[in-house]
């Protein structure tokens, strides 16, 4: 897929901008229910642990419906995929406020995990429509950008509507927010079709570029950086407090920064893909590991263990749009429909890493989540080295 020659950058950067905030509504849906799971499960009867399986439902519809969702409409036009994807995902989100029933909830919560992943990989495949090659690795930082940032402002601010108005009024604010994200996309988004590939090729050509070995190694890259990352972030809180021995207002403090360090890694991350992808992932995992070595040796320091974290959340993140930029060039001819693979790949990962990091602290303590998810990411090096001899350039 090659950059219009009629689009302007102006008019590029609008496009972008509509994908920016599109994704922030995505990230705040995604994320904002754990910050309200005690008033869900209080509303429709059942337990906290049960209502957390709303989170494993969207990650599962995100995991396995988003590429399904993308292969099922690889061929048609992007913007009109984007549109209909935000349409349905504010749908099945303003669903969730009227229904009553715990097994609705849970289903739209699927549905709506589902329509994100299609919306995300339909996004990536605009980004390489509207911008020139130089370009792709910011324009996806942009498109993660949207949410990073939802996890440094849009989670909060929404946990604190929710906790003002309901676990309901939460969800309807990020809805009415949604439709004119979604007016946007309508009015700023130019006519994108579908990949030359996606047009020429049937579904089975495409899903075996897609599916490459070389695609697949590169995904499990993915999974084992978000899941080494995740197995521990997953424990965080409990570990500042009683291994950094931090108050409860300082945690919220260290989360904050974290975010923010968050954000601005996702958009270093993508201009240094477009500088050196495979390098910036190598280095990326590199620095990971040491982050993840310093928490571990001097996490009972408060000053280092907040250095740790700041380090972390700037190559944690800063990561992925050079993983999607890779998976992108790897797939080739099947980049469209490959373009949902890395988002699956990360939340399959923070989803291994969960568990993971509750098996190690029951077992072992704190101190060993730490090392299983530094493990996790110091097995990946030499994985991450071998692909980048795949895209060297």
């Amino acid at each position: 897929m090659h950059p219009s020659p009629t689009l302007s950058r102006t008019r590029g950067n609008l496009a972008l901008l509509a994908l920016f905030l599109a994704t922030f509504v995505l990230g705040s849906t995604e994320l904002v229910i754990v910050g309200v799971l005690d008033l869900i499960a209080t509303d429709t009867a059942v337990t906290v642990s049960s209502a957390g399986t709303l989170v494993t439902a969207y990650a599962l519809g995100l995991c396995l419906g988003g590429p399904a969702l993308t292969a099922a409409t690889i061929r048609l036009p992007r913007r009109t995929l984007l549109w209909a994807c935000m349409l349905a995902f504010l749908l099945a989100t303003l669903a969730m406020t009227v229904t009553t029933s715990f097994a609705l909830l849970l289903l739209a919560r699927a549905v709506a995990g589902a329509l994100h992943g299609a919306f995300v990989g339909a996004a990536f495949a605009a980004v390489g429509a509207i911008l020139p090659a130089e370009r792709l690795g910011r324009g996806i930082a942009v498109v993660l950008g949207g949410i990073a940032v939802s996890t440094a402002m849009g989670v909060p601010l929404g946990t604190l509507i929710g906790r003002t108005l309901g676990w309901r009024g939460a969800f309807m604010v990020i809805v009415a927010v949604g439709a004119v994200v979604l007016a946007g996309l309508l009015l700023l988004m130019p006519a994108i079709h579908a990949s030359a590939g996606g047009e020429a090729a049937g579904l089975r050509s495409q899903a075996r570029s897609a599916f490459a070995p070389r695609v697949l190694v590169m995904l499990a890259v993915g999974v084992l950086l978000l899941g080494g990352q995740f197995t521990v972030f997953t424990y965080i809180t409990p570990f500042l407090l009683e291994v950094t021995g931090i108050s409860d207002a300082q945690v919220s403090g260290f989360l904050l920064a974290y975010g923010v360090a968050t954000a601005i890694g996702t958009f270093a991350g993508g201009w240094a893909a477009d500088r050196n992808a495979s390098r910036t992932l190598l280095a990326a995992n590199i620095v990971l590991v040491l982050a993840l070595g310093l928490l571990y040796l001097t996490g009972t320091i408060p000053v280092l263990a907040a250095v740790a974290l700041l380090v972390w959340g700037l190559v944690g993140f800063g990561l992925v749009p050079a993983l999607q930029y890779q998976v992108a060039t790897l797939a080739g001819p099947a980049r469209d429909l490959a373009a949902s693979l890395p988002a699956s790949a990360v939340n399959a990962g923070i989803a291994v890493g969960a568990l993971l990091g509750g098996w190690a602290l029951t077992g072992s303590g704190l101190s060993a989540v730490v090392i299983v998810g530094l493990l996790m990411c110091l097995v990946c090096v030499p994985l991450t080295w071998l692909t980048a001899q795949w895209t060297a350039r």
